[in-house]
């Protein structure tokens, strides 16, 4: 034990003490505080005057009406262009040209049709900022709507003063009981566990394939070897690079909780006034859902870790490691892609196999757990065929990298790594 110590204190120490750990360490905070005050920023600035015009071949009033509404909007200017059907084009010719000289954002065209069955166009320079095309969408509904029902005699003021807003408050239920959290703030939580668990399982697995393949191809490992026996080298490896992602992540764990708890502090320091009822809730994190998170990431940092030492073991050199590692990386990358169906229906077959298959449920059960209440039997399988399979895939990638280190030349093919395997 005393040999597997000093080896994970010198991946610890290697590792902490390079320049791209401290960078990293350093730039997430940052990007987390970026995060939080770009959206402001960006909403109070907002997105730029605009200068619209309205090609109206109505023959009533209603271009009008739609000029008006998009005149009365915020950072917009509305100019009613009126024409007949037969000119349309030639009017539309001449306004594309002003769009093109950057004299006119772009213009809506509207039709006696637009109020029969609701159909419009809009050509502009810039037609991929969804908010700005769902804001004028939904004045044209309101001016359609009035229009109709004015055109029934139905008082369009009296439908909108009938009219009331309706706003849903989401409240989750856990073990029985209510608890404070929103259905935004679980589903960010659980988004964010996706995301974390991802990066470091595949980060800190890579960095265990990187420090195995250096040492291999610059002959440091067979030096070591002759005072280590290679499962020791191998725990080693697995157990200091593991502590690593640990200490990074609790280090930008921590600045998150600062950053978000503090939110109002850090935007007054950058003298931003904080927006009214724009405060984030925190999410529920209790100490049961710290636990499941931790114990996964652990369980499947071992899993992929021992992968990955085993794929740069039977590799000869960099490259050829990051072409043996795609078949490991396509495992964890299987929950990932379905990570909307896991948080839009946590409790689907889809879901509970995912998080029982020991390959996916280090992504999967933490995911679920976050989204939404999981059966304690669920979660004590879901850990016991991890822990099988950890035994099962170390035993294999040990008799692996006990060979492989020492091999060089020509990648492996199967038949001969079911003989290492046997013989080892």
């Amino acid at each position: 034990m005393r040999k597997v110590w000093v080896v994970i204190r010198r991946e610890f120490t290697e590792k902490v003490r390079n320049k791209w750990f401290i960078i990293s360490t350093l730039l997430v905070p940052l990007l987390m505080a970026s995060a939080i005050v770009l959206p402001i920023l960006l909403a109070e600035r907002g997105g730029g005057h605009r200068a619209i015009a309205v090609i109206d071949m109505t023959t009533t009033e209603f271009g009008l009406h739609v000029t008006d509404r998009l005149d009365a909007a915020e950072r917009v200017t509305a100019t009613r262009i009126k024409t007949e059907v037969v000119d349309m084009e030639e009017t539309a010719d001449s306004l594309t040209e002003l769009v093109g000289l950057k004299r006119l954002d772009g213009y809506l065209v509207v039709s006696d049709e637009t109020v029969e069955d609701g159909r419009a166009e809009y050509r502009g320079a810039n037609i991929s900022s969804l908010t700005d095309m769902q804001a004028m969408e939904r004045l044209l509904r309101q001016a359609v709507l009035v229009e109709r029902l004015d055109r029934v005699g139905v008082d369009p003021e009296l439908v909108q003063r009938a009219q009331i807003p309706v706003t849903m408050q989401t409240i989750g239920i856990r073990g029985g009981k209510l608890t404070d959290e929103s259905g935004e703030a679980r589903f960010f939580f659980a988004y964010t566990v996706w995301f974390v668990l991802y990066i470091a399982i595949l980060i800190y697995g890579v960095q265990v394939m990187g420090s195995v393949v250096e040492e291999k191809t610059s002959r440091i490992i067979e030096v070591l070897v002759s005072s280590l026996r290679p499962f020791q080298l191998l725990a080693g490896k697995v157990l200091g690079v593991g502590t690593v992602g640990l200490f990074q992540f609790m280090i930008w764990g921590v600045s998150a909780w600062v950053l978000i708890r503090h939110r109002d502090v850090v935007l007054g320091v950058l003298g931003i006034e904080v927006p009214t009822g724009s405060g984030f809730r925190l999410p529920n994190v209790t100490a049961g859902t710290l636990a499941i998170i931790v114990t996964f990431f652990l369980l499947g940092y071992f899993l992929y870790a021992a992968m990955f030492a085993a794929v740069a073991a039977m590799s000869s050199s960099e490259a050829e490691a990051r072409q043996a590692q795609t078949p490991v990386v396509m495992l964890l990358v299987l929950p990932s892609v379905l990570l909307i169906g896991l948080l839009q229906q946590p409790d689907s077959v889809l879901a509970v196999t995912l998080s029982l298959i020991p390959f996916s449920s280090p992504i999967a059960m933490p995911v679920r757990w976050a989204a939404a209440e999981v059966p304690l039997p669920e979660v004590l399988a879901s850990v016991g065929l991890l822990l099988i399979a950890l035994w099962l895939v170390t035993w294999i990638a040990a008799r692996i990298y006990r060979v492989g280190i020492l091999m060089y030349g020509k990648r492996p093919n199967l038949k001969e790594l079911l003989r290492w395997v046997r013989t080892a």
